[in-house]
């Protein structure tokens, strides 16, 4: 049985059950006798392969050091170890040098990627990378006037990612082939293998048993070199998971669950790994959507052991080369007998019920049978304005097929949607086997719109005219992430998130106060009925349809590719490289702002309509923190200049100082930089002469992203000095000079009245990060070696 590390954690117990698993197994003894021919890791390229028994041997070279029984998780991990004689291994200490089997980008994010790669110098990539369109495609009419919008007004971009694709030997996915999180597991994910992606729900892979990480786009690049990626040792959260799900209750349930337990700071620094017999009532998709949540409480990443529904998957997708190979090394595919665990949660799934989280934060998590209740007592608007479904975390067959369920219910009885329903399938091959199997046309029939094959409204990328900005109102989806003003730049929409289930039925309801399992309808002749339970297969029947084509290889010869980049656009910037060091403390620097509240990455860089400049670092600076509230006077994007006197917007006000040579200083409260992993958020600052952010704690993704562009990401060791330190003081960083791991730093404070005082922050550098820091990023580091 799993135990807990430390017996002092609390558990959640919520029940216990019993379950075999029919997948092939090995034992670790005759793993080592295995000769592993070369087999592929997907369909799509000849130069990637499995590296199972690598692992195992890596692995047992750390087995052979630590003598105790692993997680799975730690099992990913040490058998992609760089050095794994020599690494230090401590959970939550060390750092580990690991070797991922694969990178993968969305076309937002891989714009400023593959603009550092080139900075490098470098012929092609050295570990296997993918692009993925589907970032900048903005839901308005519908799918298809949508796709070829979107493909006329970014031309300039994916021109650029296609030639820099087939430039540097990576794949291409065109706009319209579906969502980065869908294609990697259709297509890329395999159980054991270890992927950065740069997008925060890169995760969404642990559904097939990988661990998938979500990094800054500066982490890509180093990964992309053929550099060893840094990890701080993860510790594990164990979910064990019993019973079996049933009725109305759905997998996206489980990490609602989860997110109301831990909130969204209580995964941070660590991985969730699932286990129990409830995992194999779960279809593979149903544990993707779980893992692709985890983003939201904080998670490195989540995943769950390999099993026989993995591998039907994996065959259903064509990839049962993959599955026979995994099959063989099973007892590696999960963890260990008498595995520890820092924290450990039972839910029992008989008992769990379904449940609705929001609004403006995921971890709000409201059970069904409290939601009237909730809603009501806390003056939420009940008139549900907008259902969507889909996205990268609701949008499998499954997903589309008991959605679909309950609108031929309501059909059958004579009724459509109330509110307005939209549906995003997260993929072509979804899409269009949902057109071929009756799903989508039983949506259409419902009332529903179709949008393309990409994030859309999950993301923001939503023209939205059905409410005016600044109008209370509530939508509900299927999506993952509810923050303020995400969908649709709106602060006052009232987001929910929950099961494609419990949307539709509020989508026929039009009333947030619905319960399905309780409440009935009346019909078209008015007679009461109550929805039928949803039902739906996990994978097709007839197989899947793969859809248009819509992948790019590269080319043979890659050497007459020119990369389109023109020096007169507004979309893209070659990149320069940012100042080193200049080897003193830092004295008398202004507080650009400080941050009220939550400051998500939404808050830093806002996605939206800023998406067309992720790839022209200049342009996109100008959303700096426009979202933050400033502490005061509660305004977003009003702050004062510390020389002039007077208010402008954070950014212009950032550019006056960086013109004039003056560094300067944010501070922020706690888990700042939550949310995505947008690397711009900590581009921008750096780009705009900051010097340093100083918070209560960061979100992992930013922090890591402030190191990597030669910013200071600063702690406050007592919390209490957030509340201390004023707008308009001025600071001083002191033991720069003598910067070393585990070593406080001084912040000096100068207010504008009254006396100097001081306290002392910390930090989380390791020596190799300090060496970033004085070269000015890590990039400017990893050019110099390459000259």
């Amino acid at each position: 049985m799993p135990r807990l590390k430390n017996s002092h954690i609390s558990i959640y117990v919520l029940s216990i059950s019993a379950n075999v698993s029919r997948l092939t197994k090995v034992s670790s003894r005759s793993l080592a006798t295995i000769v592993e021919d070369k087999v592929k890791q997907n369909n799509w390229e000849n130069f990637s392969f499995l590296n199972y028994k690598k692992n195992v041997e890596t692995l047992s070279i750390v087995r052979e050091r630590l003598k105790r029984p692993f997680t799975f998780a730690e099992k990913i991990l040490y058998g992609h170890l760089d050095n794994p004689h020599e690494q230090d291994i401590e959970r939550g200490v060390s750092y580990l040098k690991l070797r991922p089997d694969r990178v993968a980008c969305q076309d937002a994010t891989a714009q400023m990627a593959i603009l550092q790669f080139m900075s490098a110098g470098m012929p092609q990539v050295a570990t296997p990378t993918t692009v993925h369109c589907d970032h900048l495609i903005e839901a308005q009419i519908g799918g298809e006037k949508d796709l070829a919008r979107a493909i006329d007004i970014n031309n300039e971009v994916y021109n650029f990612l296609a030639t820099a694709c087939a430039k540097y030997n990576i794949g291409f996915w065109r706009p319209g082939s579906g969502i980065i999180h869908q294609i990697v597991l259709e297509n890329y994910a395999f159980p054991g293998s270890l992927m950065i992606g740069t997008d925060s729900h890169t995760p969404n892979a642990g559904g097939l048993g990988m661990l998938a990480i979500g990094v800054g786009g500066a982490d890509a690049v180093d990964v992309m070199a053929g550099l060893p990626w840094e990890l701080k040792a993860p510790k594990i959260i164990g979910v064990k998971l019993t019973g079996k799900l049933s009725g109305w209750t759905a997998p996206k349930d489980i990490i609602l669950k989860v997110a109301g337990i831990l909130t969204v700071k209580g995964g941070t620094g660590a991985i969730v790994e699932y286990f129990g017999e409830g995992v194999d009532s779960l279809s593979c998709t149903g544990m993707a959507t779980i893992c692709n949540m985890g983003a939201e409480i904080g998670a490195t990443t989540s995943t769950f052991p390999y099993n026989a529904r993995m591998a039907d998957y994996l065959n259903a997708t064509k990839r049962g080369f993959v599955a026979d190979n995994a099959n063989l090394f099973a007892d590696h595919l999960k963890a260990d007998e008498g595995a520890e665990y820092d924290q450990l949660i039972e839910i029992d799934l008989n008992t769990l019920e379904p449940h609705v989280n929001g609004p403006f934060t995921p971890d709000l998590a409201t059970p069904i049978s409290k939601m009237k209740e909730v809603a009501v007592e806390n003056g939420w608007p009940t008139d549900v304005k907008v259902a969507l479904i889909g996205s990268c975390t609701n949008s499998s067959y499954e997903d589309m097929s008991r959605a679909a369920s309950i609108a031929q219910d309501a059909l059958n009885h004579g009724m459509k949607a109330k509110s307005l329903f939209t549906v995003t399938p997260g993929s072509e091959q979804i899409r269009a086997t949902i057109a071929r199997d009756g799903q989508l046309k039983v949506f259409e029939e419902f009332g529903g719109l179709l949008l393309a094959n990409a994030c859309g409204p999950c993301i923001g990328q939503w023209d939205r005219r059905d409410v005016q900005k600044g109008e209370k109102n509530t939508i509900v989806s299927s999506y993952n992430r509810n923050f303020t003003g995400r969908n649709d730049s709106n602060p006052a929409t009232h987001a929910f998130v929950t099961s494609p289930d419990l949307v539709t039925a509020f989508a026929i309801a039009g009333d947030l106060r619905f319960n399905p399992l309780t409440d009935t309808l009346k019909d078209k002749d008015g007679n009461e009925f109550m929805l039928a339970e949803p039902t739906g297969a996990g994978l097709p029947l007839l197989g899947y349809d793969p859809g248009s084509d819509t992948y790019q290889a590269p080319p043979e010869d890659r050497s007459v590719v020119a990369v389109a980049v023109a020096p007169t656009s507004d979309r893209l910037q070659v990149l320069q490289p940012f100042k080193p060091w200049d080897g003193s403390d830092a004295h008398n620097l202004p507080i650009l702002i400080k941050s009220k509240g939550k400051t998500t990455t939404d808050h830093i860089s806002q996605a939206g309509p800023w998406l067309k400049y992720r790839g022209h670092l200049e342009n996109i600076s100008n959303n700096y923190m426009i979202g933050a509230i400033n502490a005061e006077n509660d305004k977003a994007n009003t702050v004062k200049n510390a020389f002039t006197g007077e208010y402008a917007g954070v950014p212009d006000t950032a550019r006056y100082y960086r013109d004039h040579n003056q560094k300067w200083v944010v501070v922020g409260g706690d888990n700042f930089g939550e949310g995505s992993s947008r690397e711009h958020a900590a581009l921008e600052p750096r780009f705009l002469g900051g010097f340093a952010i100083i918070a209560k704690s960061f979100a992992r993704i930013h922090e890591t992203n402030l190191k990597k562009q030669g910013m200071l990401p600063l702690t406050f060791a007592d919390p209490a000095a957030y509340d201390k330190i004023n707008p308009e003081d001025t600071v001083d960083i002191v033991g720069l000079t003598s910067l070393i791991p585990g070593k406080n730093l001084k912040l000096v404070v100068h207010p504008k009245d009254g006396e100097t005082w001081e306290t002392e922050l910390a930090h989380t550098y390791n020596n190799e990060q300090i060496e970033w820091f004085k070269a000015g990023s890590a990039l400017n580091k990893m050019a110099a070696a390459n000259k």
